[in-house]
């Protein structure tokens, strides 16, 4: 069973940044696509970014230009660089992984496997 633990999430000045991480305890093949998505209160879960086991990724347009997704494949570890935070930014974030690379890979349907998520905050 493929589990996922994110970390980084905290509380952060307009401006600023974060990086946030998920650790996946799975192989590299059980989860060649994983994604980062966010949830605001009262609002969709939706899609930030993802990227697959060669390296390859998608952004979403919700933080295009202020984010870096990232794997460390030797740790199985996802990362968000997420930059110049602004307060419509403060979510939960959650890392989601599937074993499959799909062309629409930023739908929050093709990921089966959720992590807890990570609350960030971002104060102005």
């Amino acid at each position: 069973e493929v589990q996922l633990v994110e970390s980084g999430g905290g509380s952060v000045e307009s401006g600023g940044s974060l990086r946030l991480s998920c650790s996946a305890a799975a192989s590299v093949d059980e989860t060649r696509a994983m994604g980062w998505f966010r949830q605001a209160p009262g609002k969709m879960r939706e899609a930030v970014a993802a990227i697959n086991a060669d390296g390859t990724s998608k952004l979403a347009d919700s933080m295009r230009g202020r984010v870096t997704i990232s794997r460390d494949y030797a740790k199985n570890t996802l990362y968000l660089q997420m930059n110049s935070l602004k307060p419509e930014d403060t979510a939960m974030y959650y890392c989601a992984a599937d074993r499959k690379w799909r062309k629409n890979t930023l739908l929050e349907v093709n990921y089966p496997v959720w992590g807890q998520g990570t609350q960030v905050t971002v104060t102005s």
